[in-house]
């Protein structure tokens, strides 16, 4: 089994070299969890073990152990290799919708232009050139975008409005259907991190009141005073509570105490923050272009249905608008759904973003009783610091390593340890 990506990047970003706690808190996995993940990482890519005095352990890792999976699991390479093909095959994706979107445009404008060309030349043959004039008129974005200088002159409109999107006209098109994804994606991953980086910040000793800020649920009123909710945070970092000779509980969590280098406090949010849902990453004069030209294609295919009303006419032009004719239901569609998608999408963030923010408010709520703390509080603080601890294992209290023999290390700690028995003679 390829090892968990999380732990992987975990132990590159602390330096190689990770204790259990370290893991936990900079991926936001459970205690469990980082400890088997490290286990078979250290396994397969060559890591070392080093236990402290204390029964502690370090995971020391080579710098190149990607490099080692990567030799070493074909799954590796077969998902670095799919991602850079998804990412080409995701953008082809993304493009397509605006391209589809101009296609239809032209196909339904340079239809209606030959049915109407066609009917027109059996009416009067000297009015074809005003109708070919005609034609074109009401599409005058569309060619703007396929003229040479569109690049130049997209650019001066945008510094004229002061807008900025990094996205082209293909990407703004797909962003304006579908948007940009779900801004929270990561939100259980962060949650737990932040978690752990107050646990950390506090030394490995909390209460109750300073976890609330970063969940959701934290049940009705009375599972709140029996503090029910701080089951899940104990168990997934092996958590031990502490009753107060006043009653009052506190929490602890050794394993989060126990540091591979001296780190500094993290900055963690007062509270967990979700974000809001954007409609678009797209400018403004993006989605109104994008918007418009919907609304072209909308009323071309309308305009376009009501000339094939007459199966005659499409026949007897044949060509390009036969064509148009057999595919017509499913510019229809598009056309229907290009501006449907859109303004339903609208209506669901506004609901969404309702829901997101009555929760942050919630969250706020909980972190602005840190901020006038009452009696009773400032008294589980005070009795939750005598449990605060951080351990920092450094390579002086190495007293194992796997990286040599243990003969030999025997030997090179044995000057150690006729100096410490030597002190505790003279002591004596």
């Amino acid at each position: 089994m390829a090892p968990n990506p999380s732990i992987m990047q975990a132990v590159e970003q602390l330096g190689y070299r990770v204790t259990v706690g370290d893991v936990a808190t900079q991926a936001g996995l459970n205690i469990a969890e980082a400890g088997q993940g490290l286990l078979a990482l250290a396994s397969d890519a060559g890591g070392h073990l080093q236990v402290a005095e204390s029964g502690d352990i370090v995971y020391l890792f080579p710098r190149n152990f990607r490099n080692v999976l990567r030799n070493k699991y074909l799954q590796l390479r077969l998902q670095e290799w799919w991602q850079k093909i998804w990412g080409v095959l995701f953008y082809l994706i993304r493009i397509s919708f605006g391209v589809f979107l101009i296609a239809s445009i032209a196909l339904i404008t340079i239809s209606i232009f030959m049915i109407i060309t066609a009917m027109n030349s059996d009416r009067d043959n000297d009015n074809r050139s005003s109708n070919y004039g005609g034609g074109f008129f009401y599409f005058p974005d569309l060619f703007w975008y396929l003229s040479p200088n569109y690049q130049t002159e997209y650019q001066e409109r945008r510094r004229t409005r002061n807008e900025s999107s990094n996205l082209n006209f293909f990407e703004a098109v797909f962003s304006f259907l579908f948007g940009d994804g779900n801004p929270n994606s990561k939100l259980e991953e962060r949650r737990w991190q932040e978690i752990a980086a107050v646990i950390r910040n506090h030394g490995g000793a909390v209460v109750a009141e300073q976890i609330a800020p970063y969940l959701d649920d934290i049940g009705e009123k009375y599972q709140q005073e029996y503090e029910d909710y701080m089951l899940p945070v104990l168990l997934r970092f092996n958590g031990k509570p502490e009753v107060s000779p006043e009653g009052q509980i506190v929490y602890y969590f050794p394993e989060l105490q126990v540091q591979a280098s001296k780190k500094y406090h993290q900055s963690v949010p007062v509270y967990l923050e979700e974000s809001l849902w954007r409609f678009s990453a797209a400018s403004s004069g993006q989605n109104l272009l994008s918007a418009g030209l919907g609304v072209v294609n909308f009323v071309g295919a309308l305009v376009l249905g009501s000339l094939l009303r007459d199966g005659t006419v499409a026949a007897q032009i044949g060509g390009l608008v036969a064509f148009v004719q057999g595919i017509y239901w499913l510019l229809l569609a598009y056309g229907i759904g290009f501006l449907g998608i859109p303004l339903a999408r609208y209506f669901w963030i506004q609901w969404r973003n309702s829901k997101i923010s009555a929760r942050n408010r919630d969250r706020l709520s909980r972190a602005r009783l840190l901020t006038d703390v009452d009696t009773s509080l400032q008294n589980k603080l005070d009795y939750a610091r005598q449990f605060a601890s951080e351990n920092v294992i450094g390579k002086e209290d190495i007293v194992y390593s796997s990286e040599t023999d243990l003969l030999e290390q025997e030997f090179e700690r044995s000057a150690q340890i006729d100096a410490e028995w030597q002190k505790r003679l003279e002591q004596s």
